[in-house]
């Protein structure tokens, strides 16, 4: 009897238990669930976008059925893909993004399940990929900056991810490599070398150019300079030179006898000095002062 009461009591407890497991369902924290009813969705628990609202939920039991996905951003790995750049190089580059649900119901209703939207993605940004890269040359690619074609690839996916209502958003496209097939790489590295060597001497005969430049206008400036200076100079003499002569002029006019005195010594002065020897006639005015002791010239 005891026996039949035991079964009897876990027979209940299952069936409690199962009733109890079709009734409530646990949502987590990094989950947004989809509930369902006949295949229809009917509202979503713990959605992107709104407060968070995890926990134990309720649910009609048969009636309806729940399907959980990630609340987090999710990353898809993008299968490497050979890409011909727009000077005709072929490229293999290996991509991948992070995308978030945004709209559960949407992403349903588009694709169902996560590995169908993975599908159809990766076909999405495989030829959002060839377009882009295929519009630059190869050099960008491999040594540009990838930052603005990242930028307009995630632009164009969300785009399409909003035109065909995906119910999801791509937050960030990332290529992780960009690289030639052996058999073109060198071939393309030294075309690459051969257009910076041009670029680097096209840059320095233009700062050859300017250095000419600056160096004939700083001659024809220090020559400007130089002449103007030059006049400057020759007027400030003659200035001085007429001054002078002025007052000469003064002093001879006031007392000729003394200025030709004053004018004698400064020849004896300037004439009788080492040991030149002059010959003169004894009548000369140059020994006029020597000869009269007076002091008068003879």
């Amino acid at each position: 009897m005891n026996q039949n009461k035991l079964i009897l009591i876990g027979g209940v407890a299952a069936v409690a238990f199962l009733i109890l497991t079709q009734v409530f369902y646990t949502v987590r924290e990094d989950q947004q669930s989809l509930v369902l009813r006949f295949g229809e969705p009917v509202r979503t628990e713990n959605a992107y976008g709104v407060e968070e609202d995890a926990g134990l939920k309720l649910k009609v039991p048969v009636f309806e059925n729940v399907t959980h996905y990630d609340r987090k951003n999710l990353v898809l790995d993008l299968k490497a893909q050979p890409v011909l750049a727009s000077d005709q190089e072929r490229l293999l580059v290996d991509a991948f993004i992070r995308y978030r649900i945004t709209d559960v119901q949407a992403f349903y209703e588009s694709f169902e399940t996560r590995r169908r939207a993975e599908n159809q993605l990766s076909g999405v940004l495989d030829s959002l990929i060839r377009d882009v890269l295929g519009s630059v040359e190869s050099q960008e690619i491999i040594s540009g900056q990838r930052v603005d074609l990242m930028n307009a690839i995630e632009s164009r996916a969300n785009a399409r991810a909003e035109e065909g209502e995906f119910g999801l958003v791509i937050e960030d496209v990332r290529i992780k490599r960009a690289d030639l097939p052996q058999e073109n790489a060198e071939r393309v590295f030294d075309r690459m070398a051969a257009d910076r060597q041009e670029q680097s001497a096209e840059k320095r005969g233009e700062g050859e150019r300017s250095q000419l430049t600056i160096k004939a206008t700083a001659d024809k400036e220090v020559e400007i300079l130089l002449a103007n200076a030059r006049r400057d100079s020759e007027i400030i003499r003659g200035e001085g030179d007429q001054k002078r002569n002025a007052i000469y002029a003064e002093a001879y006019n006031k007392d000729p006898e003394f200025f030709a005195f004053y004018r004698s010594m400064q020849a004896y002065e300037k004439g009788l000095v080492g040991s030149t020897t002059y010959v003169l006639s004894p009548d000369s005015d140059f020994l006029g002062y020597l000869d009269n002791q007076g002091g008068n010239r003879r």
